[in-house]
């Protein structure tokens, strides 16, 4: 199998079972005037990161390897959220937004607006699996472990926002599922500081998987090393 070049070592991966995962690109993530914008957050980079994923989905392409599409969004009458009743009422951005400033109450992450919309640089194709969530796993609570097994899919490319709670909570769960999860570190963002995005940098080379850039990933498919 072809060995990308990889942090804490090399990986082998057989690209005829693997997929680009892209959690949460969406406006409410990464554009002015989105959700992390309104709570203040630093978005200064999710344009690089556009970028960088723009570049991967456009070689994985290429190369055949499917594109899934993890975006996170409730109904408008709020009833997959969990209600007060569930911890996700009370930590998850969004609903925390809308629950404590009644001029956000049905703008945050609902299906249908757009802050639940893709960024139009990264729209899906035809063909691309979309997945909406509603914690911050896209395991939780979805079909994407069976879709993903139904494709014979086994090895997960990570990009996306937020690098320290979707992105993470996503590989994690991938780990523990038995997918080999690789994280493209230049292809996702913290929702804070740097050093949010190095720790899950750290915790995933340490103990759930690897790390990669998105040259050696780019030029790795480029060489033809895919289907």
């Amino acid at each position: 199998m072809p060995q990308l070049n990889a942090r804490p070592e090399p990986v082998e991966i057989d690209f005829r079972r693997a997929a680009v995962v892209v959690v949460d690109m969406q406006n409410g993530f990464a554009s002015k005037g989105g959700m992390l914008d309104i709570a203040g957050a630093d978005i200064s980079g999710a344009p690089a990161v556009v970028k960088s994923i723009g570049r991967v989905m456009t070689a994985a392409r290429r190369a055949g390897i499917p594109i899934v599409y993890l975006q996170v969004g409730y109904k408008p009458d709020l009833s997959n959220s969990g209600g007060p009743e569930s911890p996700n009422w009370h930590k998850e951005l969004a609903l925390r937004l809308m629950n404590s400033r009644p001029e956000l109450k049905g703008t945050l992450l609902i299906e249908g607006t757009w802050d639940f919309a893709i960024v139009d640089e990264l729209s899906p194709q035809p063909g691309d699996l979309v997945i909406v969530k509603t914690r911050y796993s896209g395991f939780a609570r979805t079909e994407l472990d069976a879709e993903l097994r139904a494709r014979g899919i086994r090895y997960l490319l990570f990009t996306g926002i937020a690098t320290n709670v979707c992105v993470e909570s996503t590989l994690r769960d991938a780990f523990f599922l038995d997918y080999w999860p690789i994280l493209i570190a230049d292809a996702a963002m913290a929702a804070g500081s740097r050093a949010m995005h190095d720790a899950t940098v750290f915790n995933v080379e340490s103990y759930f998987g690897w790390t990669v850039g998105t040259e050696e990933l780019v030029g790795v498919l480029g060489a033809g090393h895919a289907l």
